[in-house]
């Protein structure tokens, strides 16, 4: 198939989008990218981008077309300006870029924002190709949850946005069965699937060295976060985690590998509060580098705020830390949490709780290695099993397929 891939960030920016490209032009497929210039998380254009943008035209095999955009910068209003001007760049200097080729579909990855989805809908009606769009992050909903908006007016305004994307396209992705519900209150008659993430081939441990930038400490006990340090992830309540063990367990360490909107906050309140010993913070590093701090942790953590659009959610940093077989600490609620318990693959928190995290540490760190290696092999089954790769990339590729059927074809056409 010929297809076309929108979404704001992309190689060498790291998201789940560059492994999915990559497979799809293994499988065969002509991909082009329709995205813009690298920028997240620092808000800055990467500085190997600026000094040669050509260098980034192809990836994998696949073709990259870039527009123009304001980077995200700091503050709210550069980040709502860095939303507006992809979507508007992406619908008009994308539409001339992209003049001449052919589509047979349209495929979105949404993490946010979702007006990501304007460009992909201005494809849709001027190649009559149809449009996938995978929803990873709910809107408004998450800019509710997270404080980003509180006025309700505008919260209807976005509602009103996300009602327009998601009916006009022709099949909607939900990253959480939880999710299903809600994409449904805004997506009329457009179709909605569960539609998983995965764990990159990268994130198995099993063969990596153990990260250098973590000195070894015999006899701790060793949690390890990696990702984005951000609004949604709970810091405040991580770190009060962390204060309470400080004095009662001090064998246990708390590695936060990655940055954020939050990360200077982090290295601020870990001075404050005396925790240097307890939290190291090495930085952000590849995706290809986690599996060597994996061999580091004694438990990987994953944690969301306590708030009911992150219940229904299945972050996305859960499936790499299933494939690692390390145990996972959570400090989540609904479906993620879920998903842990009902493995037993490793030990939950209700979200929000810092006590409740400082016991299901105290927990993790009570097992044998031979139990906590059981759970992490528990943990490993599951990613094989409910969120193997090939099997989902194999799904995304048949129903992309089925949008092409002819009666699916004159549906759509109807709906323009």
């Amino acid at each position: 198939m010929r297809l076309l891939v929108v979404s704001q960030y992309f190689w060498p920016e790291n998201f789940r989008i560059n492994d999915l490209v990559s497979e799809l032009v293994a499988r065969g497929h002509a991909v082009t990218v329709l995205t813009g210039c690298p920028n997240y998380p620092d808000g800055e254009v990467f500085a190997d981008f600026r000094a040669n943008p050509r260098a980034f035209d192809t990836f994998a095999g696949a073709s990259v077309v870039r527009v123009p955009m304001l980077a995200r910068g700091k503050g709210g209003l550069r980040l709502a300006l860095n939303y507006f001007t992809f979507a508007l760049s992406g619908a008009t200097i994308g539409a001339w870029k992209l003049r001449g080729r052919r589509f047979d579909a349209i495929f979105v990855f949404e993490v946010s924002p979702v007006t990501v989805g304007l460009p992909a809908i201005v494809q849709r009606w001027l190649k009559k190709a149809p449009v996938a769009f995978w929803v990873l992050d709910l809107w408004p909903e998450t800019l509710e949850a997270i404080g980003v908006v509180r006025s309700k007016r505008v919260l209807g305004l976005v509602a009103q946005l996300v009602r327009f994307i998601y009916r006009r396209c022709d099949l909607l992705l939900a990253q959480s069965r939880g999710f299903i519900p809600q994409i449904r209150k805004y997506s009329g008659d457009t179709e909605v699937r569960y539609f998983p993430q995965w764990a990159e081939a990268v994130h198995d441990a099993a063969e990596a060295a153990a990260a250098p930038e973590v000195p070894l400490q015999p006899g701790a006990f060793t949690i390890v976060f990696t990702g984005n340090i951000g609004d949604a992830q709970d810091f405040p309540t991580v770190i009060d985690a962390a204060e309470r063990l400080k004095t009662s367990a001090p064998q246990v360490r708390w590695v936060i590998v990655g940055d954020g909107r939050l990360a200077d906050w982090v290295r601020e309140q870990v001075a404050q509060r005396g925790l240097t010993q307890q939290v190291l913070l090495p930085g952000r590093f590849p995706v290809e580098r986690m599996p060597s701090f994996y061999r580091h942790a004694d438990a990987l953590l994953v944690s969301l705020k306590p708030e009911p659009i992150f219940a229904m959610t299945l972050p996305g940093k859960l499936q790499g830390y299933l494939a690692a077989g390390v145990p996972i600490l959570a400090m989540l609620d609904g479906e993620g949490a879920q998903v842990i318990t009902d493995a037993v693959a490793g030990v939950a928190a209700k979200a929000g709780d810092a006590q409740a995290l400082a016991a299901a540490v105290l927990r993790l760190a009570a097992l044998t290695p031979q139990e906590r290696h059981a759970m992490g092999a528990r943990g490993r089954q599951l990613g094989a099993t409910e969120f193997d790769r090939g099997r989902q990339i194999g799904k995304l590729e048949a129903w992309l397929g089925e949008l092409r059927h002819p009666a699916q074809a004159a549906a759509r056409e109807a709906r323009l």
